[in-house]
């Protein structure tokens, strides 16, 4: 008897290798190449997916719309932008889950900044609120965008129909457009509006995060992927997790000056990704909660401005979309969201 036992052992041994073999799952991440998806690169470069088992590939876009088409229609299992009025008919549909957050805008973090040309600037565009009767570089209606320009026409009291939206597509137009004064004034990251000031084409207004907060963007999948993938979405986010900590730690609340040697080390890995200077990053790194935790009612905010501009399905129900199960402690969670596995709520 302890012949046969011995030898089922050592063909266990034998064959654990291959079984850890047969449990890598390949994910594909579709996402922008922005400081706000930090994370997501810096858990490949640390071999955090890696420790999960997972092998992970990148496939970028210079939009948020197209992200969430690629992972509706299940050419990328994992999503990461911005929420934009298509994501959100999207998830209407019963087509996506958000399962965590990724950028937030939150004040003293100069991710997003109003960006003026240098033209308009002369011609009195200074600050944000001066934006009535000029025109305004955005990727398409019902973008980002389309929702920032939006949110500060209604902290300011202007209505957005005084802003001349012009529709560019991508961000890299929106550059392009500024730089050749061929609009206004735009919404651009810190690395490109940076850019722009430096080589004297345009003037940094000021920034979203102090104007607006709001959750900006998430970490979304497919409805298949959630409910049949449940422990694929959990290693992937136990991955993220431990990227976001040694973000927040190298990036949060980071001040000025020389960088750390954290920072150092992070940018490097970031630089593989993000075409900007290693001050850069440093400088435009936006807020980003070191759990992937949500600002629930801001997602529901954007919603209903995006209802209200007739850009929504009215029925839409963030309640469909949102799969809060995966992480605790999102915050600021509408009352019908407080029963059930959907999070602790917290206060922010």
């Amino acid at each position: 008897m302890k012949w046969p036992c011995a030898l089922m052992l050592c063909l266990g041994m034998a064959l654990a290798p291959l079984q850890l073999q047969a449990e890598t799952r390949e994910l594909r991440i579709a996402a922008i190449a922005f400081t706000s998806s930090a994370p997501l690169f810096l858990a490949k470069e640390l071999g955090y997916y890696e420790d999960e088992n997972l092998e992970v590939t990148f496939q970028f876009f210079d939009a948020a719309q197209p992200i969430a088409i690629a992972v509706a229609n299940r050419q990328a299992e994992i999503g990461a932008t911005a929420f934009t009025a298509g994501f959100y008919n999207l998830a209407a549909k019963d087509t996506l889950r958000v399962i965590a957050a990724q950028s937030r805008e939150e004040p003293g973090y100069r991710f997003l900044a109003y960006v003026a040309s240098e033209i308009a600037w002369q011609h009195g565009l200074r600050r944000p609120e001066d934006l009535p009767g000029h025109s305004f570089g955005i990727t398409q209606i019902g973008s980002s965008f389309h929702l920032m320009a939006g949110l500060l026409a209604e902290e300011k009291g202007f209505d957005i129909a005084e802003i001349e939206l012009v529709q560019l597509e991508r961000v890299s137009r929106m550059v392009e457009a500024i730089r050749r004064n061929d609009t206004d004034a735009t919404i651009l990251p810190f690395a490109q509006a940076r850019r722009l000031e430096n080589e004297g084409s345009a003037r940094i207004l000021g920034w979203v995060s102090d104007e607006t907060p709001y959750q900006l963007g998430g970490i979304f999948t497919s409805r298949h992927m959630a409910e049949q993938e449940r422990d694929t979405l959990r290693r992937f986010l136990r991955a993220y997790q431990r990227a976001a900590q040694d973000y927040a730690e190298a990036f949060h609340d980071s001040g000025e000056g020389a960088l750390s040697q954290k920072q150092k080390e992070l940018t490097a890995l970031l630089r593989n990704y993000i075409e900007a200077s290693p001050q850069a990053i440093r400088e435009g790194a936006s807020y980003i909660d070191p759990q992937g935790r949500l600002d629930v009612a801001s997602i529901y905010r954007q919603v209903e401005w995006y209802k209200q501009e007739g850009l929504v399905d009215p029925e839409a129900d963030p309640s469909v979309f949102l799969d809060l199960s995966f992480i605790d402690g999102h915050y600021n969670l509408p009352e019908e969201l407080q029963q059930g596995n959907h999070g602790d709520k917290t206060e922010h």
